[in-house]
């Protein structure tokens, strides 16, 4: 019985030790303000690289009329407000017979 109670109040210990030294290691940084900029950051909800300044956008994906590919817009060919991932493709669907002549 007396080395379960001898456990308890290791256990207690310990968890009031962790507890101190995490409550030390936020002070300190709190002084230093390693913590501020970054928690303000995060706070707003918006994410910020080391710099401080915001990440940029990942850049918008096309899909290709002709095979249905995404790629991005950067590097896809506009025709006739259709996109296209690659020219061989704006050309091989421009050159489909359309409307009357498909029949």
């Amino acid at each position: 019985m007396r080395q379960i109670f001898l456990l308890i109040l290791l256990f207690i210990v310990g968890q009031w030790l962790v507890k101190a030294l995490r409550r030390h290691d936020a002070q300190s940084a709190q002084r230093t303000g390693a913590g501020g900029a970054n928690a303000a950051g995060t706070a707003n909800g918006g994410a910020r690289s080391s710099n401080g300044q915001q990440p940029q956008l990942a850049e918008p994906m096309i899909r290709c009329v002709e095979c249905g590919v995404h790629a991005p817009k950067s590097d896809s060919v506009s025709v006739a407000g259709q996109a296209f991932c690659c020219a061989a493709h704006a050309q091989r669907h421009g050159a489909r017979p359309s409307g009357r002549d498909a029949r």
